[in-house]
């Protein structure tokens, strides 16, 4: 049997063997038992790329820092491999988006949290601020990165889980996060500013799924997916109808794909449209649910932000 897979194995059936408990991160469970980090870095793993990111600006030198997803994929549709539970269990601390992004994801999260911190970093954005949309079943939008003045909310969960397992670097964690949260303030003053730039009648923002409610609550968007909030959602013709029907009866002038979502959908109402005698632009690709590349402009949340801003401003104004 080879190596990499007997250590999964053994992984997996000493964890069976441990106490019940719940992932960290204020979802339902026993909290985590600690572990004390070795010398050096504390190591993280993140699940997205967009958590990753945060967590290097906060840590700084005293972290070591990788994610699971890299550009391009769809954590709704992630499924961790041998490899990723191998990395997981090697890391100081997990984190997590948590409110079921990482819907494949739960059993391997929550028997890692019987021997280490996981936690999901929306775990302090008050549930009222959450969007409950009444066709996600009762579950809250996942999204919450989109309104960058409820992103600056899982600054802390991720400051406070770094001091406790570096408390002799607890004052730099804090100091590195209070200057990430003044950078994101500007950051979400400057796309109410660009956003108000598009006229009232053009600010309406298309895509494949609905991962941008919380943009369009925030800066003032009327936000459609043709899939819902997860891509685990399949999108059927009255779906497709709806849109086409507001594209051509609004004039919208453009659409936009996603860096992790198929563009065949925002392709098929592109030819629909069409095929009623309007015409609409694709107007772009949009990051919705992980970073560019990394040494792309959007290979940062400040980064990605801005080129989803200017990609929309650019087709709509």
């Amino acid at each position: 049997m080879p190596k990499t897979r007997l250590r999964l194995i053994h992984l997996l059936v000493a964890a069976a063997l441990l106490p019940s408990a719940g992932c960290g991160g204020g979802e339902s469970g026993t909290p985590a038992s600690r572990t004390t980090k070795g010398d050096g870095p504390v190591h993280v793993v993140a699940t997205t790329s967009i958590i990753a990111d945060m967590a290097r600006r906060i840590g700084g030198e005293h972290a070591r820092v990788e994610a699971l997803m890299g550009p391009g994929i769809d954590p709704h549709l992630y499924k961790a491999s041998e490899g990723d539970v191998r990395r997981l269990g090697e890391a100081d601390l997990i984190l997590y988006n948590g409110l079921h992004l990482e819907g494949k994801m739960g059993d391997i999260l929550t028997k890692m949290a019987r021997s280490r911190p996981v936690v999901a970093v929306s775990e302090d954005i008050p549930r009222e601020r959450l969007r409950e949309p009444p066709e996600f079943a009762g579950q809250y939008d996942p999204h919450v990165w989109f309104d960058v003045s409820l992103w600056v909310t899982t600054i802390q969960p991720i400051v406070r889980e770094l001091s406790t397992l570096d408390p002799a670097h607890a004052a730099t964690f804090q100091a590195n996060a209070a200057a990430l949260e003044k950078e994101l303030t500007e950051l979400d003053a400057w796309v109410e500013q660009q956003i108000a730039t598009i006229p009232p009648a053009q600010r309406v923002l298309i895509t494949a799924h609905d991962a941008f409610g919380y943009f369009g609550r925030r800066y003032g968007m009327d936000v459609m997916g043709i899939q819902g909030i997860s891509t685990l959602s399949e999108a059927g013709l009255k779906d497709m109808d709806r849109v086409v029907g507001s594209v051509v009866d609004r004039g919208v002038k453009a659409i936009f794909v996603e860096s992790s979502v198929p563009r065949r959908s925002i392709e098929a109402v592109q030819a629909a449209v069409r095929s009623r005698g309007k015409d609409v632009a694709i107007g772009g690709q949009l990051y919705s649910d992980s970073l560019g590349a990394a040494a792309s402009p959007a290979g940062t949340y400040a980064g990605m932000v801005r080129a989803n801003v200017e990609t929309i401003v650019q087709a709509l104004r």
